[in-house]
């Protein structure tokens, strides 16, 4: 039986016709949510708190099934189970756990108002969410967004970015990239690769305005053949050309985008990566990219992250981080490679 549900566990998830997905949790197959609901009381009740069993419990189903465990503590302990987590909690376990409380729409949405609240807006997370998510996440996430912050996300993200950049950001949320589709129109392909050689390496100066409609309005496996194309045009390829024309937040955005068209989940290995180089792990980045990608596509990222850097994800994570923070970030990669 242990075996049947590892083999169902390891089968790639067909998400309501979209993407195929890669999760690293996946749904608890024995579920019983209210015998959850006890072991969760029972842990935050103990004297100094029983952090394992919050993070056993917790990582080890789906953000559906965490939902009724919520429902189920609620009923037991006449209190709601977020605000038991947050006062039995702290620091970046506290930030693992109540980001796996929230849906991956509500996830994104509460991290990009973080990104875009107060003095400073922290750049690097808005242009990780928005240049990566696709259409059908990005319109959830604006959904979710209004309904929790009671405005318009492109509103907010246009009061908060100025210039080219944040035309790039407000293409892509308006969710207009073209879908998927059977014909190849190679007609098509060239014309969109002339144009973006023509709009940027070619020219003095670049026609910003041409890169932001063909890559925030075309599907990405057309993007993906326009890219190849393209180096028959240009003597650099799309991500050195990027390099060569824009430079700061548009830079980043753009080579963002087309690293995400190529291939995301080697994006987000790279992000990881990159997160973990120094000494001491830059957690937001980490906590973010293992919470929103768990149930998405984590899997698939980690085996990016080995081919790529030599070593599994596991094994890095180990290495950069400690305590109870290590703990809920390997248990939520789920395994090592």
């Amino acid at each position: 039986m242990a075996l049947v549900s590892e083999f169902l566990g390891q089968l790639t998830l067909q998400l309501g016709g979209g993407d195929p997905t890669y999760p690293t949790v996946v749904p608890e197959q024995n579920f019983d949510p209210d015998k959850d609901a006890a072991r969760i009381e029972t842990a935050i009740k103990t004297k100094g708190v029983d952090e394992q069993t919050i993070i056993d419990v917790l990582t080890k189903r789906t953000y559906n099934q965490r939902r009724e465990v919520a429902f189920a503590y609620e009923r037991r302990a006449k209190k709601d189970m977020i605000s038991a987590l947050k006062g039995a909690l702290s620091g970046s376990l506290e930030a693992v756990m109540l980001g796996l409380m929230k849906s991956t729409a509500q996830y994104d949405a509460s991290e990009i108002k973080a990104s875009i609240k107060g003095l400073g807006t922290d750049e690097e997370s808005l242009i990780e969410i928005v240049c990566s998510r696709s259409n059908a996440e990005l319109m959830e996430i604006k959904q979710v967004y209004k309904e929790l912050f009671k405005k318009d996300l492109e509103k907010d993200v246009a009061g908060d970015t100025s210039g080219d950049f944040s035309k790039l950001l407000l293409a892509l949320v308006q969710a207009k990239r073209a879908e998927p589709s059977s014909v190849v129109d190679y007609q098509k392909i060239d014309e969109d690769a002339r144009a973006l050689y023509e709009a940027g390496v070619k020219r003095k100066g670049t026609d910003v305005k041409s890169w932001i409609s063909i890559m925030s309005e075309r599907s990405v496996p057309h993007l993906q053949k326009v890219f190849e194309r393209y180096k028959s045009y240009s003597p650099y390829d799309m991500q050195e050309s990027i390099r060569k024309e824009v430079k700061g937040d548009l830079e980043k955005s753009f080579l963002t985008l087309v690293q995400c068209f190529e291939n995301k989940q080697l994006y987000f290995a790279n992000r990881l990566q990159d997160a973990m180089k120094s000494k001491g792990a830059k957690e937001k980045v980490l906590t973010r990219i293992m919470v929103s990608r768990c149930e998405v596509d984590l899997k698939k990222i980690r085996q990016e992250f080995k081919a790529h850097h030599g070593k599994s994800l596991y094994q890095t994570i180990a290495e950069h981080t400690k305590g109870d923070y290590q703990r809920v970030l390997l248990s939520l990669c789920g395994g090592d490679d």
